[in-house]
Order: structure tokens, then sequence, then C-alpha cells
């Protein structure tokens, strides 16, 4: 690009209307100049090749990306070794891109294809590039229904008020046959769960088929409700094809689930957002393929974003890698994520953030902490069923964990009189 093509991809913020652009920040690396790197990033996500030999016209002022932010650091090397770019004259590059989004209209695949598509990863010079966030003017916002219910409605559905929503995941993950399963769920949802849910990998499987296991896992949270005087939510697994979503929600549904739950990234937020403009409960979003986007800090989508993706297409609660070693997610991209469910998206409603990974009514605690409110859900699933004393004693766990932290007591003072909480303490740590 010369001089002035270059310029052509450049803008003041003050100079745009901020209702017709959504903002997209990219931290990159790049051989040779930082800003042509960040004309040729804005050109090729918009108006690639905006000029036919010949003829005078210009593109730009409509429907490019303009470059409206930009702070660039001499490196000696890329970040990592990389084939095709010479290591000469690298630069690091945080900028900030004004999207014109009139480009592809309120569409979800449309949207992806063109802030993370080939005209991202494939620019130019810029062998190392992640996406870190996105923001949606009230323009675009208005075209999408969020979430049926956010966090109010779902606390309403188990008048669960004041503290988190405790999920629990039954185990095995792979499922059992119908019977043992939903009994096992009925025992945590008596001795404390608020949702018992299928694991992201159980689905529609011909050992323990949806409608047999809807329909007795169902009556248990009935029954568990009636015990304990709570209502109880069983978490359905519809998973599947695009075209059997609504044929296996519906089935859950009749059968006695809940709510439901669906692996975003596999089966597409375009599928989530036709299945929220049917569904008459909950969506839970699930995280699977979402850390082969996000896990390396230098390459890809930061979480955060496919986080606000998901609440922009209608889920209710959004499960994600959660605080601790296991699930390898920094700490600050967890919070980020709990963010991203809870601040301020126009009129769309907030979603449940529900961190998880090996937590137990030893973690709840830490995490409390780390979340700084109630707004959350906790979903173990060991934590629960693989209690030594059982899954109902594993759920009561959980509540005197939290009764403790409410009262401001510590948590292992309260456990010296409440065996189910010493157990978990001593299984689990803490």
């Amino acid at each position: 690009m010369n001089t002035d093509d270059i310029a052509g991809f450049f803008a003041r913020r003050q100079d745009l209307d901020p209702e017709a652009y959504l903002e997209l920040d990219f931290a990159f690396e790049c051989a040779g100049d930082p800003r042509e790197a960040a004309a040729h990033l804005a050109s090729e996500q918009s108006t690639a090749q905006w000029r036919r030999v010949g003829v005078d016209e210009d593109f730009r002022p409509r429907f490019a990306a303009k470059v409206v932010d930009l702070d660039a650091t001499p490196r000696e090397k890329f970040s990592v070794p990389v084939d095709g770019v010479p290591a000469t004259d690298v630069h690091r590059v945080r900028v900030t891109l004004a999207h014109p989004h009139g480009n592809f209209g309120p569409r979800l695949p449309n949207l992806l294809s063109a802030v993370c598509g080939e005209g991202v990863f494939f620019v130019p010079k810029i062998p190392l590039i992640r996406l870190l966030d996105i923001r949606f003017p009230a323009a675009f916002l208005a075209a999408f229904a969020g979430p049926r219910f956010g966090i109010a409605g779902l606390r309403d559905l188990l008048r669960a008020y004041d503290r988190p929503i405790f999920f629990g995941v039954i185990k095995p993950n792979i499922g059992l046959p119908a019977e043992p399963f939903a009994e096992i769920g009925y025992q945590a949802m008596a001795g404390g769960l608020d949702i018992a849910k299928d694991d992201e990998m159980l689905a529609d499987a011909p050992w323990c088929p949806l409608g047999e296991r809807a329909a007795l896992l169902g009556e248990a949270a009935r029954k568990a409700g009636e015990e304990t005087g709570e209502p109880k939510i069983y978490l359905a697994n519809i998973t599947d094809e695009v075209d059997r979503l609504i044929p296996l929600h519906d089935l859950a549904v009749a059968r006695g689930a809940g709510a439901v739950l669906v692996n975003a990234m596999p089966v597409g937020l375009s599928a989530v957002r036709m299945l929220r403009a049917h569904a008459s409960v909950p969506l839970i979003a699930h995280f699977p393929f979402v850390a082969s986007f996000a896990r390396l800090p230098w390459f890809g989508i930061h979480s955060r974003v496919l986080t606000r993706l998901q609440r922009l297409a209608g889920f209710d609660a959004v499960i994600m890698p959660g605080f601790g070693p296991r699930m390898m997610t920094p700490e600050a991209e967890v919070q980020d994520c709990i963010r991203a469910c809870l601040e301020p998206m126009g009129d769309i409603l907030p979603s449940l953030p529900v961190p998880g990974g090996s937590d137990s009514a030893a973690t709840l605690e830490r995490v409390f902490a780390k979340v700084g409110g109630v707004d959350f859900g906790f979903v173990p699933g060991r934590g629960v069923f693989g209690h030594p004393m059982g899954p109902a004693a594993g759920a009561r766990s959980l509540r005197q964990a939290w009764d403790a932290i409410a009262a401001g007591v510590p948590v292992a003072e309260r456990a010296a009189k409440h065996p189910e909480l010493a157990a978990a303490l001593a299984a689990f740590g803490g």
C-alpha cells in the first residue's frame, strides 16, 4: 500500500457514527511497518481490492473497517517461530478497528466470517494475531433477542436468591442406563442441588436415550422439589445435528427437562439463535471447542469474545472454564468471561456465568471471592457425585459451605459440626 492507501483505513473515532460501527480489539505481531499492517488488517476484512483497474471509485468511506487506535512496540523476533514471514523489523501491536456492521448485518455467521475469518488470519506479514474483544452498538444489538430468562428468570424458576445457583454434573460423564442415572441425580437434588445436569458428552445415547432419561430425571426433580420445598431442574443435553435441536428440545421438555444444554461452538451460534426463538425453557451453553480458538495467548480468539456471542445468541447461562490449574485458563481470562456475561449490553439480559473445573465445597469460598458476588453458577462433578458419602452428602456439603460463607464463618470451622462438609474438605482439599 502507498501512503494515501494506508491513510484511507485510518479514522478518528469522533468522526464516525458510533451506531454504525462495532469495535474490535486485536493484538498482533507483524513484520514491517505496523501502520501498513493495521491498514491491511482493516482492508482484508472489509474492502479488500477496493479499486478496479481504470475506474475511479473508492468504497472505503462506506464499507472499510477503520483503525481508530494503534500502539506498536518493537520486538527482536516473533513470540514463536513462524514460516513464510521474515523475522525482521518485528512489532507487537494493539489495535482497535471500527467495522461497519452494515457490511454483514445482524447475522452471526456473516459477522464471524468478517471479524475472525480469512480476512483476519491471512493478512500479509501478520502471522500472529488474536481477536481480544468485540463491542456492539445499540443499533446492532436491537436485532437480537438475547437470553429469554437471564439470571433473574433462572432465580425465579428456582426460587434461589442471594446465593450462587448450584449445578451438578451427573457422573459418569458418558452416562449410565437411565434408571440408575436418574437415581444418582435424584439423590443430589434431594441433597441440595438446584440443577442436575447431563455431561456435555452425553446426548441421545442408545444406552441412555434422551426421552427415557428426561422422563425419569424430570420425575426425580419433581420429587426432590416436593421433599425439599425448593424447585429443582433437570438439565438435558440436546446437542446434536442442527435439524434435531428443536425436536430434541420438544422431547426433553415434554418428558420433564426444565432446561436444555447445548455445546455452543460445535452446534453453531446461528443454530442456537434459531433454538432460542423456539425454546420454552432456559438454554445453557457448554464450552467444547472453545479452547481450540482461545488457548494460545498470541493467536486465535479470546474466550470473552465467544462468551459475548453466546449471550447474544440467547443462552441464559454460559458454562465456561473456571479457576484453578485444572482448566489451564488464566484467572484474568476467566474474570473477563464472567464480566462478559454480566456487564451492560444494551437491552440484552445478562447470562449467568458458570465457571467450572474440579470444584467442590472445598473451592466454593475461593470461587465466590474471585467472582466478587453471588451471580454465578457453581458446577461440581466429582465434588458431588464422587463425594465419599454419596451424591446427597456431596450436595449437602455445598450448601453447608455456602451457609458458612454467608454467615462469615470459616468453612473449615463449620465443617467441625457437619460431617458431609468435613468429608468434602478431606477428599477434595481445603
